[in-house]
């Protein structure tokens, strides 16, 4: 189906993206896989290509256009390269990080990190999970203490993305540990403050390219003014802001399933069986017709959700909405592609082997499946 969303500027910023995934990450993709981690140069290259901070003022150093369908172009064609991890940590930087700056930082705050967030020389994380607490975050324990002119923060953090090679991290904290959501706030901490350690790069089941990281801080000294937002609303900033993160979510499993779905369409069609091309058969072609009937409608969704957030109509709802949706069709693409490759599909050297290692862990970060569940149910009433 012919898809609406993108003028001539969309399409040329999908060639350029789809050259950047093909020439600086496709190649590399095994090494870092090995890794566990990207280089820091793959965001100061992303920066040079235009690609990252689109939504940035031109002042500090951005494309100066606000329009979330460039975000979508760009998750899109990571994800068809198959760039997992790799591509994740871009996304990150770039659909979720990036907006509370721009909407909650201060002008002195914007002129010390935008232009470092544009060119990729400051890499951008958000910590909010802790050890012993999931989605509820208002049962955080990393607190806060005002003295004078700065915060002593003490806690620590989990399974935070771009953990290792962050800059700068947006750190939900409690500033009143006598509340619960009100009592949140975000503040910055920086690459190289006192205090400020960071745990292993975590090893995970996929995504491999991602680092995942432990963070732990130990009377952290951090200026006031890298406060985010107002004190105590950090819980309401967060919520303002996780319908885009959810969304983004959706773009890219509604676009890894696609990918799957091509890399398998074409595997089906040259492999061959009792003397014939195995997706030829009835059973086969059904699970194809099936798989494509899904994601075509799923894109659908998911663009009329692009063009509601553009237009500042998006609700958490809609967002959560497509977050499970997608993730789960995401990961059952995935799984009935893997079992169309056979044996091959179980080797990791296959892209499809890959992309389900990945997905498995789409339907939990962002808020899992039964969370976003809850937030579709308790706005039916019920």
């Amino acid at each position: 189906m012919r898809r609406t969303l993108f003028t001539d500027e969309h399409d040329q910023f999908r060639a350029s993206a789809r050259a950047f995934a093909e020439k600086e990450v496709v190649p590399s993709l095994p090494e870092w896989e090995r890794d566990g981690i990207v280089p820091r140069e793959l965001f100061t290259k992303a920066g040079s290509a235009g690609l990252i901070g689109t939504a940035i003022p031109t002042e500090h150093g951005g494309g100066g256009v606000d329009d979330f369908r460039f975000n979508l172009v760009l998750g899109e064609e990571l994800a068809r390269a198959g760039t997992g991890g790799a591509g994740l940590g871009l996304t990150l930087h770039n659909d979720v990080c990036l907006p509370y700056f721009l909407s909650l930082a201060t002008d002195e705050q914007k002129a010390r990190w935008l232009p470092g967030i544009a060119s990729g020389e400051l890499i951008t994380a958000i910590a909010m999970t802790e050890p012993s607490t999931g989605s509820d975050l208002a049962g955080m324990s990393t607190s806060a203490v005002r003295d004078g002119d700065s915060y002593v923060v003490n806690g620590s953090k989990t399974f935070i993305s771009n953990g290792i090679n962050a800059d700068l991290v947006i750190t939900a904290i409690k500033t009143d540990p006598s509340q619960r959501h009100a009592g949140m706030s975000l503040i910055v901490l920086e690459r190289g403050m006192a205090g400020f350690e960071r745990g292993r790069n975590l090893d995970k089941i996929g995504l491999h390219s991602q680092d995942t990281a432990e963070l732990f801080f130990n009377d952290v000294a951090v200026p006031v003014a890298n406060l985010l937002g107002e004190e105590g609303k950090g819980f309401l900033h967060l919520v303002h802001n996780l319908p885009q993160e959810r969304l983004s979510i959706a773009v890219a499993a509604v676009a890894a399933a696609e990918a799957a779905f091509g890399w398998t369409l074409e595997y089906v069609k040259e492999r061959s069986a009792f003397g014939q091309p195995i997706g030829s058969f009835q059973h086969n072609r059904f699970e194809l017709a099936e798989m494509r009937t899904e994601i075509d409608l799923a894109r659908v969704f998911v663009d009329r959700c692009v063009e509601a957030l553009i237009a500042g109509e998006l609700t958490a709802e809609e967002a959560a909405e497509a977050k499970w949706w997608c993730t789960e069709l995401q990961k059952r693409v995935v799984d009935r592609c893997v079992q169309l490759h056979g044996g091959y599909g179980y080797m990791i050297e296959y892209p499809i082997a890959r992309a389900y290692l990945d997905a498995r862990i789409t339907t939990i970060y962002g808020g899992t499946t039964e969370v976003m569940k809850e937030i579709v149910g308790r706005s039916l009433g019920v």
